[in-house]
């Protein structure tokens, strides 16, 4: 039985744990995708965003996938809409329904640096579009991706990273993503006994699995808050477990992001450590989690 270096929601008490695990697996200057001043910040920082990664064409193309899934999806439990209205908040596994995004994942420009970070070959653990609709579009409040999978799906290490790919711009005004820098470097405990299905609340509004005002707090006096924003086709990187979270949009400019989440093959779901039974494959791959890829850009860029 694997070790619990990250145990959470086993106490009435919050608690801070030191992180154990690598930031970034590899060494610094392996992958010509970015320089070693991006991975030093993203080592830093806990993210990283990188403007204008895919041309207006591309962003076009991605856009029409997503907003046909937004009109198409019929309501399932793949589809999540929005607490207290129809309004399409996400849809998952989209690398699965359309043709289009089954070719991004496996993109050099995401996956190279994917494989660098982790210094591993990777899969896809779970995949989606977000929607966050013109002055409808509700608030996620702060957490790390890390505390539920590694809680309700079993992901044994700091492993793993997000990329989320703007498909409209995100401004200071529209609920971008905001990131506390730095709080990658720790791992906050949280309360609370996990519920049967956790996911059927937690994908609308998360209450368990979330960090307590107090730890929230220090960690904003220690390392602040920070949204990147830019124009679509934009990447942002960011580490499993660095802490964020976002407001409403009460604009008329609606917010669209397409998210994939690489982990490391050496990092496969165990059974998870809360205990409970595990949650759907379309929130957190196990059957199937195979490359999407053969090779690293670590051995690539040795070659």
């Amino acid at each position: 039985m694997l070790t619990d270096m990250y145990r959470s929601r086993n106490s009435s008490q919050p608690s801070i744990i030191d992180r154990v695990d690598p930031v970034i697996w590899s060494k610094h200057g392996h992958c010509p995708m970015i320089s070693v001043e991006d991975e030093t910040f993203y080592e830093e920082n806990g993210f990283l965003f990188l403007k204008n990664v895919f041309s207006d064409a591309e962003v076009a193309q991605l856009r029409r996938e997503a907003n046909h899934m937004q009109n198409s999806s019929p309501t399932d439990d793949e589809v999540i809409s929005e607490p207290g209205s129809d309004e399409i908040r996400s849809v998952f596994r989209v690398h699965d329904k359309s043709d289009v995004f089954s070719r991004l994942i496996s993109d050099e420009r995401l996956v190279a640096i994917a494989e660098h970070f982790l210094d591993d070959d990777v899969y896809i653990h779970q995949s989606r579009v977000n929607f966050k609709p013109a002055f409808k579009g509700k608030e996620f409040f702060w957490h790390s991706d890390f505390e539920t999978w590694h809680t309700e799906d079993g992901m044994p290490r700091m492993r793993a990273l997000s990329m989320s790919i703007t498909l409209t711009d995100n401004s200071a005004y529209n609920g971008p993503l905001m990131l506390i820098p730095g709080s990658h470097q720790k791992f906050i405990s949280c309360v609370g006994e996990t519920p049967d299905q956790n996911y059927k609340n937690s994908l609308k509004a998360q209450q368990i699995g979330t960090p307590d005002q107090g730890n929230l707090t220090e960690m904003v006096e220690e390392f602040g808050i920070t949204a990147p924003v830019g124009p679509d086709g934009s990447v942002l990187i960011f580490e499993c477990n660095t802490l964020h979270g976002s407001s409403n949009n009460i604009t008329p400019f609606p917010r669209s992001n397409l998210f994939f989440v690489y982990n490391a093959v050496s990092n496969k779901l165990v059974a998870p450590f809360s205990g409970k039974n595990p949650r759907p494959n379309f929130l957190a791959t196990r059957k199937d989690a195979v490359p999407v890829r053969t090779g690293h850009c670590k051995i690539q860029a040795a070659e």
